[in-house]
């Protein structure tokens, strides 16, 4: 039985990443930094809605240099910002695209400014801006003379480094998701669909205690599949396909990502060997998770493995990512990311390459990196293709 996790946080947490991230932005000489999307706003807050789903309403959160965030949302969303632990709380009533609360936010940024005179904003690569454009442009036209800085090296090195609690759920979806491909095999079915097949497996995961299913995807083909994005698809499974499920499950709003790979009656030689150099290739990354080595040497030591296996190319780009809150975080597993890897990172291992003309071969696993070496989340795949 895999033990459930408690859900939420103390407030402890919570207090520790404003302290993690007031550091930085003193360093970084910033007064305040302005959040707008789901993920940083619930990280900070502990506020959790769906409601993010709807692009009616823009919500802002402000992280002041020397006191808890402050929030500037619709009141519609006032009650639930309540439940939490923040306790500065304005609102205006939404919609109203005359003014979507870039009034208060304005008063409020510039109450802030006392110190440096400078407002951070996540402005670089893996960042985005959850309000329109033109609201944006009005508020920095508000903010005249105030130095608008990049946060995004600071709030993404916060996340980047997990605590326990988070560790505890990430290793939990992980363990639920690896129960529920190890049961897969006898729920598959050749002359039925992807989105068929898929849809088992998604109701065997809820019964599991899976909470949702941002990401699920599928592919498959005669000797292989030439997609890892797509799917899943009306296409009826037939004996000889390679069939490749990746999910990324989500319990408490913390993510797995990792993905399966089966055969259908037979395999050819290739695709045999295939799996082979990527299994290899995972244990090669593994290996090189270590505290002080880089996203660099995870990835070299991965592709090391399949340039002699025979790799083709590999049309991802990557070999792996970061991993919490959303299904890929930074940093990516690269020839020239060279992050630093520390303890308590979360990262996913994802050697993938074409080893025929137009069939790839990828496998994926999650791993925490730990000061006595890694540690495997998700539960290994087997050593040798599935075939079932």
């Amino acid at each position: 039985m895999i033990q459930v996790p408690q859900r939420g946080f103390l407030q402890a947490e919570y207090e520790n990443r404003l302290s993690k991230i007031q550091k930085l932005m003193f360093d970084e000489g910033m007064d305040a930094i302005l959040l707008t999307t789901q993920v940083d706003i619930e990280y900070y807050t502990g506020f959790k809605s769906q409601f993010f789903e709807s692009p009616t309403r823009p919500w802002f959160v402000l992280i002041p240099l020397d006191d808890k965030p402050k929030a500037i949302i619709p009141v519609i969303g006032e009650s639930g910002m309540r439940g939490t632990w923040i306790d500065d709380i304005q609102t205006w009533v939404s919609p109203n695209p005359e003014d979507e609360g870039i009034s208060l936010l304005t008063t409020s940024i510039n109450a802030l400014m006392k110190r440096f005179k400078c407002l951070g904003i996540p402005q670089g690569h893996e960042s985005s801006l959850r309000m329109p454009l033109g609201d944006y442009n009005k508020l920095i036209s508000n903010l005249d003379g105030l130095q608008i800085k990049d946060a995004t090296n600071i709030l993404r090195y916060v996340r980047y480094v997990k605590s326990h609690a988070e560790i505890e759920k990430i290793s939990y979806i992980c363990q639920v998701a690896s129960q529920g491909f190890e049961d897969l095999p006898s729920l598959l079915k050749v002359g039925e669909s992807e989105r068929a097949n898929c849809q088992r497996f998604k109701n065997h995961l809820l019964t599991l205690g899976v909470d949702d299913f941002p990401y699920l995807i599928s592919g498959s083909g005669q000797g292989g599949y030439g997609s890892i994005i797509m799917g899943p698809s009306e296409r009826i499974l037939e004996n000889g396909d390679i069939f490749i499920i990746d999910t990324g499950c989500v319990f408490d709003s913390y993510f797995c990502d990792f993905d399966r790979n089966y055969a259908f009656s037979y395999a050819s030689d290739e695709a045999k060997k295939a799996y082979e150099v990527v299994f290899n290739a995972t244990d090669a990354g593994f290996e090189a998770c270590q505290v002080g080595n880089t996203t660099s040497d995870v990835f070299h030591a991965m592709n090391k493995v399949m340039q002699k296996g025979g790799a083709l190319g590999n049309s991802v780009g990557r070999l792996g990512h970061g991993l919490g809150m959303q299904l890929t975080e930074w940093p990516s597993n690269t020839v020239n990311d060279n992050t630093p890897l520390e303890e308590g990172v979360v990262l996913t291992l994802e050697p993938g390459m074409e080893y025929l003309a137009g069939k790839e071969m990828v496998h994926e696993e999650n791993v925490l990196i730990t000061k006595d070496g890694p540690i495997w989340l998700s539960r290994r795949a087997q050593k040798e293709l599935p075939i079932i």
